[in-house]
């Protein structure tokens, strides 16, 4: 996972704060075809918001979590059911 200076998180959750949620995690949770489709949102783009559609707040943290974890991402910021994540483009 990317480690972050608090500087550097700021400046990201300046830049996410008009971004729409690329990604919205449904019933299904964190299928392959989601996890498709966020490494390919993150590679495209390094700073994507999600929507998290669930109930519980605790279930919620954990799933972000996972997600984080299987994308080597950062948590940016979480806010209601929207996080914002971040992963450096991988250079050729």
């Amino acid at each position: 996972m990317n480690t972050l200076t608090t500087q550097q998180k700021c400046a990201l959750r300046s830049q996410a704060h008009h971004l729409k949620p690329i990604v919205i995690l449904g019933n299904n949770g964190f299928t392959p075809a989601v996890k498709a489709e966020m490494e390919r949102a993150l590679n495209d783009h390094e700073l994507i918001k999600i929507k998290v559609n669930a109930e519980n707040k605790e279930e919620r943290h954990d799933l972000i979590q996972q997600i984080c974890k299987t994308c080597n991402a950062s948590l940016i910021q979480t806010i209601g059911h929207t996080a914002a994540i971040y992963r450096k483009k991988e250079e050729d």
